[in-house]
């Protein structure tokens, strides 16, 4: 493996479909408190007209499932499947983790813009970050630096593209390219404006669940942080369970001293990104194995340490 090798990053890709859904926010194409009806119409006169687009992107639209039920096989079935779901909680009253939330804001992002997702993206995030080898179809010739994902118990295995993993979890990139996007998080490096502020968007923290801030996607502690509270924040009840949220009013940036942080992983693949937005530091860590997310954390922390950073655990 080199610089070159393509990793699987699987939800760590929804930093960047939101990324896209603050850039269309920010040239007035969507409103962050429309429902999802507003822009496909077919959505209008459901339970959804109660759920906004701040919602999808922060996992707060009453209870969506992490993943879509069994009898959505193809993108036909979407709107469908979406027309009969309710929320059992009332929306912004908790946080339940899901890919068909996100999968949602980027099918809405793509009709408001009036284009094709994956295209919309490449022109108006990857292309623009300078992000050369990050793509939602691995070229055939980027197939020979496509890395072989395992399981946990060493299984060969790549991700299977289901409706809206597009959207939610199929993105492929190089450690290169993820690095450059935590710089662009960071402000270090030159893109337009209207980019810019849709990065700086994304981090702007909207409810509190429990330890962690939850802005747009990204997820946030203020510094320092314990390893109970960065423990509670990436543990399986947080991605399991729905966990009571406080809407914050105003939202509020990311502390210059906070870590904002990400996971991804798909069967084969385990990902991490976190940045200090102050100290103007981040890192990346890409594995072809599904490494649970405790160890993906305790590798940071030593990474961390590793660079005398100061406010989280060392290991």
């Amino acid at each position: 493996m080199d610089e070159s090798t393509l990793f699987e990053i699987g939800s760590i890709s929804k930093t960047i479909t939101v990324a896209l859904a603050a850039y269309a926010a920010e040239t007035g194409a969507l409103r962050w408190d429309a429902a999802p009806g507003r822009y496909i119409t077919e959505l209008k006169a459901s339970a959804l007209d109660r759920v906004s687009l701040l919602n999808l992107a922060t996992h707060t639209t009453g209870g969506m499932p992490l993943q879509l039920s069994d009898d959505v096989k193809i993108d036909a079935d979407l709107i469908a499947y979406f027309r009969k779901w309710t929320p059992p909680s009332p929306p912004g009253s908790v946080r339940t983790y899901a890919n068909p939330s996100i999968g949602l804001l980027g099918l809405v992002t793509a009709r408001a813009m009036k284009g094709q997702f994956a295209v919309l993206v490449r022109e108006h995030v990857t292309r623009p970050l300078g992000l050369q080898r990050t793509f939602h179809d691995v070229p055939k010739a980027e197939q020979p630096h496509y890395a072989q994902g395992y399981t946990r118990d060493g299984k060969p295995v790549r991700v299977s593209m289901a409706p809206l993993a597009t959207e939610a979890y199929g993105l492929r990139t190089t450690a290169r390219d993820l690095l450059r996007f935590v710089e662009a998080q960071l402000g270090l490096i030159d893109v337009s404006p209207t980019l810019q502020r849709a990065l700086s968007a994304t981090q702007v923290g909207r409810f509190l669940a429990g330890p962690m801030t939850q802005a747009l996607i990204w997820e946030w502690y203020p510094l320092p942080v314990s390893d109970d509270d960065l423990a509670v924040g990436n543990g399986d009840a947080m991605v399991l369970k729905p966990t009571p949220v406080t809407r914050l009013d105003p939202p509020r940036a990311p502390p210059a001293d906070s870590l904002v942080t990400k996971t991804g992983a798909t069967n084969g693949f385990g990902a991490y990104v976190a940045f200090i937005p102050g100290r103007k530091i981040g890192l990346v860590l890409m594995a072809n194995r599904n490494h649970p997310t405790a160890v993906r954390l305790t590798l940071a922390k030593q990474v961390f340490t590793a660079l005398n950073v100061q406010g989280i655990p060392a290991q």
